[in-house]
């Protein structure tokens, strides 16, 4: 008896020394996050988008191609067209990221939407429109109409650490506004999409994060933007404490791209890579496995004109290590096209500096990119450059058609997807570029020619811009 009253002395006297403890210290075993939620979850939003099918301006029926010119632009003109129709809606989260209205979430909350409303805290709610997008590190940036807003900014995503505590705000199941906390899981995973692309170094938390919760910040202790939640594994559907976030550092690059020019030009260096394992190491007189093994060159890539070779091991790349093979792209990537950097290679043995010029790759276009750039363009047609291959069969300059806006002049003069544009009102058209100066020139309500290339056979058709 007298064992237990001592042993219930010693449990009290320890109670109260934890009660006594400074508030400080505490924190120190389990933080306290209900300042950061306070101060920083007025600048987090909740997204809500609907689909709708794109059928106005293309034909219900397809014409036969035997069908001369002139007669097929009449039957375009005379058939009826389809209406919209509503197709689907789903939601997401984002944050904003200035005070005059620009948000950042996740292209897969916005793929395909024609229709995005963004629902502020204090319930207020706006409109909103598509700046660009970039599905190959699943970001989008989107522009609200309102000024003086809440905004966070991006941190340094270089300095997290595993182990160390976040935060993620954002509509898991479209439940606004829910907080949910753990800690750093991973740093630099790399799970390729179904392109085998692999360009994010993604954050691995053990943060609980659901359907609804994409696109939402991922903060530190100290209330610092550090990553963009993206993706979960799961069997269920819901959280098993597996969930990726887009490092911030990746995001500040891709933002200010996508502010630029509404795309992001990715660097490139046209080299197909593996990893070293520990007898390829020895074979290439490496102590241990390290580096990415170029095992295939591109003969008109970047890489090769740089001087790399095929069997050459890239240990270091712009002054960083390289240990496995799925950390070059995630390098390479955010370098700007036609950058020269330093890169260290194993050569027969032999390390070797070499100066690398970064070259570009022109992803194609979304569905959703092709429609922002038809609805931002004054006739209303989205175009990109000609391949080399295209250039050649086309025997001219100039732009291909990836999409038309319905109702628009381009529609209206019988233009459609996959005709090259090589003269536009009395300008010749060599590129994209020289396209928006023309296009930015052209004079309203006015009939104005445009030559085109439709199945090797040249035309002409007037159209109209209005404004």
């Amino acid at each position: 008896m007298r064992n237990f009253f001592r042993i219930s002395s010693l449990i009290a006297m320890f109670l109260m020394t934890l009660i006594s403890l400074p508030q400080s210290y505490a924190a120190g075993y389990l933080p306290d996050f209900t300042g950061l939620v306070q101060e920083h979850s007025s600048a987090v939003v909740k997204i809500e988008t609907i689909t709708r099918s794109q059928g106005g301006g293309q034909p219900n029926v397809q014409l036969p191609e035997n069908i001369p010119e002139i007669f097929r632009h009449l039957f375009e003109q005379q058939m009826p067209q389809r209406q919209n129709r509503p197709q689907g809606s789903s939601m997401g989260s984002g944050f904003l990221i200035s005070e005059s209205g620009y948000i950042l979430t996740n292209n897969h909350v916005v793929d395909g939407a024609t229709d995005i409303m963004v629902r502020l805290i204090d319930r207020r709610e706006f409109d909103a429109t598509v700046v660009g997008v970039d599905p190959q590190t699943d970001l989008a940036l989107l522009k609200i109409d309102a000024e003086s807003l809440p905004y966070l900014e991006l941190a340094n995503s270089d300095n997290l650490l595993v182990g160390e505590w976040v935060l993620a705000i954002g509509s898991p199941f479209g439940l606004g506004y829910s907080v949910s906390a753990g800690i750093v899981s991973a740093i630099g995973r790399s799970i390729p999409s179904g392109q085998q692309q692999n360009y994010v170094p993604f954050i691995q938390t053990d943060v609980a994060i659901n359907p609804g919760n994409s696109g939402g910040p991922l903060f530190n202790l100290e209330g610092q933007v550090v990553g963009i939640n993206s993706q979960i594994y799961t069997n269920s559907g819901g959280s098993i404490g597996l969930s990726f976030a887009i490092p911030a550092n990746l995001a500040k690059s891709v933002v200010a791209q996508l502010k630029e020019s509404g795309r992001v030009d990715r660097g490139w260096l046209g080299v197909v890579i593996q990893d070293v394992g520990k007898d390829l190491a020895l074979s290439f007189g490496l102590d241990k496995p390290q580096g990415a093994l170029i095992a295939q060159l591109d003969k008109k890539g970047p890489g090769q004109a740089s001087g790399l070779k095929v069997s050459d091991i890239i240990l270091s790349f712009n002054g960083k290590d390289i240990q496995r093979s799925s950390d070059l792209p995630h390098i390479v990537g955010p370098i700007k096209p036609g950058t020269t950097v330093p890169a260290q290679v194993m050569r027969k043995g032999e390390k070797l500096t070499l100066q690398i010029t970064v070259g570009s790759r022109n992803m194609p276009a979304t569905a959703q990119e092709r429609s922002s750039q038809a609805e931002k363009s004054r006739i209303g047609a989205a175009v990109e450059n000609l391949t080399d291959d295209e250039r050649e069969t086309v025997g001219l300059d100039g732009v291909v058609i990836i999409d038309v806006r319905p109702d628009s002049p381009a529609a209206k003069a019988g233009l459609r997807q996959g005709d090259v544009i090589v003269q536009l009102g009395f300008e010749d058209v060599s590129s994209v570029r020289s396209f928006n100066q023309i296009e930015n020139d052209l004079p309203s309500n006015k009939p104005l020619p445009v030559r085109f290339i439709r199945q090797g056979t040249p035309l002409f058709r007037s159209f109209l811009i209005d404004k």
